[in-house]
């Protein structure tokens, strides 16, 4: 049934224009052409997201959207934090901490939140 589907992160925001400054800006996405109002799709050469104005934004506990950088994750978590961006620090079963980056084994993520509170994470991949 899903084998050749897409699949899109979909990310509830209460402000869209607030979204849209933090996710062109801070994160440095490309908004999608012929957006609805009070719906922007980002799109990159690998993944899409999708922020859509919700009552109920920000109130998901767990992890919306994650992006994959690799061996960049250090340079990105300074870009952001350049950038103003906080990192969250989870103490997680078998899992290490140093600094900003949580660490099982080969993999390494680190969490922030957007605007609204909806947690995103990055991933060495």
């Amino acid at each position: 049934m899903f084998p050749e589907t897409e699949a899109v992160a979909t990310i509830p925001v209460k402000d869209i224009d607030v979204a849209k400054r933090f996710y062109e800006r801070t994160l440095e996405l490309k908004p999608t052409p012929d957006n609805e109002p009070g719906v922007m799709m980002y799109e990159n050469r690998h993944s899409k997201v999708l922020v859509y104005q919700s009552q109920y934004a920000g109130t998901n506990q767990a992890t919306a959207a994650t992006f994959i950088v690799g061996d960049d994750i250090e340079r990105t978590i300074d870009e952001l934090k350049e950038k103003g961006v906080s990192f969250e620090h989870y103490d997680l079963p078998g899992v290490t901490r140093r600094g900003d980056i949580h660490g099982t084994g080969r993999t390494r993520a680190a969490w922030f939140k957007d605007p609204d509170g909806n947690i995103l994470a990055l991933v060495s991949g």
